[in-house]
């Protein structure tokens, strides 16, 4: 692994308490490594839903959502991990061995269900996942579509671009 810096990309805070979704930009250092996004995360007290999602290089996507007792991951592309430091992280967390560089095929690694609870089911999301024709930022919107809260996240977006 050569533990790369992500370069660009965004990381997004997505809050649901009292039936109302908010969504807020994290620093651009949480896209370094696993643990300083779960810990920005977990800073966001919520009664509701709290999660992050994180478009790296647009290359992948990692959603990461604080659980008693731990945290449940998805990370888009697990290939990723051979190159950037916060996909290894979470394929480390998960147990699960990175690919060989050989393969070339995209699969996703963590849980699929991350978000069913909340509008998106499993089957969905790896729809979703596997239109690979699609940048993460492209895929991070339909799945704030869907979830309900697309027009919060664009708002963060378009903040983002200027």
């Amino acid at each position: 692994m050569t533990g790369q810096e992500p370069d660009g990309g965004f990381a997004v805070a997505v809050v649901r308490e009292d039936g109302r979704w908010r969504c807020s930009e994290l620093d651009g250092s949480v896209l370094g490594g696993l643990d300083a996004t779960i810990t920005a995360l977990r800073a966001l007290r919520s009664t509701g839903a709290v999660f992050g999602m994180c478009n790296v290089d647009d290359e992948f996507f990692v959603l990461i959502r604080p659980v008693p007792g731990g945290v449940d991951l998805l990370l888009s592309d697990a290939a990723a991990a051979l190159d950037y430091d916060i996909a290894a992280d979470v394929l480390d967390l998960l147990r699960v061995d990175a690919p060989d560089e050989d393969d070339d095929e995209v699969w996703p690694e963590g849980n699929l269900s991350i978000l069913s609870d909340i509008g998106l089911p499993e089957g969905e999301l790896l729809v979703i996942i596997e239109e690979v024709d699609l940048y993460p930022d492209e895929q991070l919107e339909m799945i704030a579509q869907r979830c309900g809260f697309g027009d919060q996240f664009s708002g963060v977006l378009e903040k983002l671009a200027q």
